[in-house]
């Protein structure tokens, strides 16, 4: 007997009237919190597949009035969903794309574990403890033989950066205080290439970010003009370990060092905190010797993503303190309504654990040979991207060989198409390459990113470069192209009896012509 999958399910009853859904999904027009309904004629979800089960339309924006089989459900999601795009060549995106199955099991048998629950998870929690110190011994942290690290599990560095913040910002008032000083003008010094989340701690818990402006060629924040924007209402300054623009790891030991002169020159005790969001992963790995972390006295937190380089699922940061003194201990809240005392620091309250599992499993399974064999890795196939485009002649790379394993770079010509227009191109072959212009003052460089993670083979970095050639050549053979770089050249001045003059523009227009007609006779001599 032949089963069908879409015949073999239950029927529904006579009464049951719902949906078709839809195989040509109509996308929502809204992107991230902020949403809002389509127009009028696109209220509803239709399918062919749940057409075997319903006989209706679902409502797009309201709840249906009645239920519908299971597999239906999955087969209307499944169909939409078809249209994102592949995460494994996001090439856009530094969080991690893949896992090993053995995690990916792991992490399905927590899932319906709440991370707050100490109580009644209490090996979830020591997990959770055994990350934090693996990870604060990592970043060098100054802890005596018994000593346990300070530190928490968090959202992603979002959330990392806003606890580290805040943990700043009330030792500073507290300072302040104490001194009998006015406290309600607090600032922070980042570069202008920091990620959305430091303006975002800014806006919300009413700090003012004092930005160190970019320049054409450094794209990174400058330690002399962060010192020199310092005052007495700086409650820190934050470095980037691999900036999320081209990679480039920040110069934190020459700011620790600037900042501690400073202070002995003003009395002012202001501290560092480095967003190692992306690079706390690498730099250990890779450059070992590099002076970035706790080695450096006025590092007082580091916050890292797990779910970047720390070869995690999305969902999962950390942020590490030097010591329990940076760490005020009023934002410490503790309840007992779960079964017994429990300590909290976090923005949210309860979330899954599942990636809180998954790191403690890389960081066991992988070991430090592992992680570092997988950051090479990465660093070659970077190498291997950036010599394929160099090669090409068209581009100028703007990422840094130390650094985070990506590559950014720039068209050298842009007169007839721009990185804009690459990225769109290659959407059609798969590949999500974003473009982007450079922040104030660079803002007039756009750019393109590609990250390397450790799913990205040298045989897809290969196939990148060749992909990336046929788009070239399309923008170059395209008619619009052809007739820019004809105007540009029919349009330079001429010499005549040794004296330079600009073309008439019956001459221009006379070059024009002729280029053209050689053109289309061209094709059709190319015609079978």
């Amino acid at each position: 007997m032949v089963h069908s999958f879409f015949l073999s399910v239950i029927k529904p009853p006579s009464s049951f009237s719902l949906p078709l859904a839809s195989l040509i999904p109509s996308l929502s027009s809204s992107k991230m919190v902020l949403s809002k309904t389509a127009s009028t004629s696109d209220v509803s979800i239709h399918s062919t597949f749940a057409s075997r089960y319903v006989c209706s339309s679902l409502p797009r924006f309201k709840m249906p009035e009645n239920s519908i089989p299971k597999e239906a459900a999955y087969q209307i999601i499944n169909d939409e969903l078809m249209l994102d795009g592949n995460p494994r060549l996001n090439l856009a995106s530094f969080v991690t794309t893949w896992m090993e199955p053995e995690c990916d099991k792991l992490m399905m048998e927590a899932i319906n574990k709440n991370y707050v629950d100490m109580d009644e998870y209490p090996v979830t929690t020591e997990l959770q403890n055994r990350c934090v110190n693996m990870i604060a011994h990592l970043f060098n942290a100054p802890l005596g033989a018994s000593e346990a690290a300070v530190g928490v599990g968090t959202v992603g560095s979002s959330e990392a950066i806003m606890l580290a913040g805040l943990a700043f910002k009330r030792k500073w008032q507290n300072r302040r205080k104490a001194e009998g000083k006015p406290y309600d003008k607090p600032n922070i010094v980042t570069g202008a290439n920091v990620q959305v989340c430091w303006e975002k701690f800014a806006n919300y818990f009413e700090v003012e970010l004092k930005e160190v402006k970019l320049r054409e060629g450094y794209y990174v924040m400058d330690p002399v003009k962060a010192v020199e924007m310092v005052d007495e209402n700086t409650i820190c300054v934050a470095a980037i370990l691999g900036s999320t623009l081209n990679g480039e790891f920040e110069d934190v030991k020459l700011l620790n060092d600037l900042l501690i002169e400073k202070n002995k020159q003003t009395g002012w005790d202001t501290p560092v905190h480095v967003d190692a969001a992306s690079g706390g992963f690498i730099a250990p790995f890779l450059y070992p010797e590099l002076e970035w972390d706790f080695r450096l006295p006025l590092v007082k937190s580091i916050n890292v993503s797990g779910h970047k380089y720390g070869l995690v699922y999305a969902g999962i940061g950390w942020v590490i303190w030097r010591s329990k003194e940076d760490l005020p201990e009023e934002l410490i809240f503790h309840i007992n309504y779960l079964g017994a005392d429990q300590p909290t620091f976090t923005l949210n309250f309860s979330k899954g654990s599942s990636q809180v599992i998954a790191q403690y499993y890389q960081l066991i399974r992988l070991g430090f040979e592992g992680y570092q064999n997988i950051m090479e890795n990465c660093r070659g196939n970077a190498l291997v991207l950036k010599e394929g485009l160099e090669k090409t002649g068209r581009f100028n790379i703007v990422s840094k060989d130390e650094g985070v394993p990506l590559v950014a770079f720039s068209l050298k010509d842009n007169s007839c198409y721009n990185e804009f227009k690459i990225s769109e191109m290659l959407r059609r072959f798969g590949w999500i390459v974003p473009a982007y212009t450079m922040p104030a003052d660079a803002q007039h460089i756009a750019v393109l990113r590609v990250v390397i993670r450790e799913d990205f083979s040298r045989t897809l970095a290969e196939r990148l470069v060749l992909d990336i050639t046929k788009v070239l050549h399309e923008l170059d053979t395209l008619p619009a192209t052809l007739s820019t770089k004809v105007l540009n050249a029919s349009e330079e001045k001429k010499v005549k009896n040794g004296t330079v003059v600009k073309k008439t523009e019956i001459e221009t227009q006379r070059e024009i012509t002729d280029f053209w007609k050689k053109y289309v006779m061209q094709r059709k001599t190319n015609v079978c």
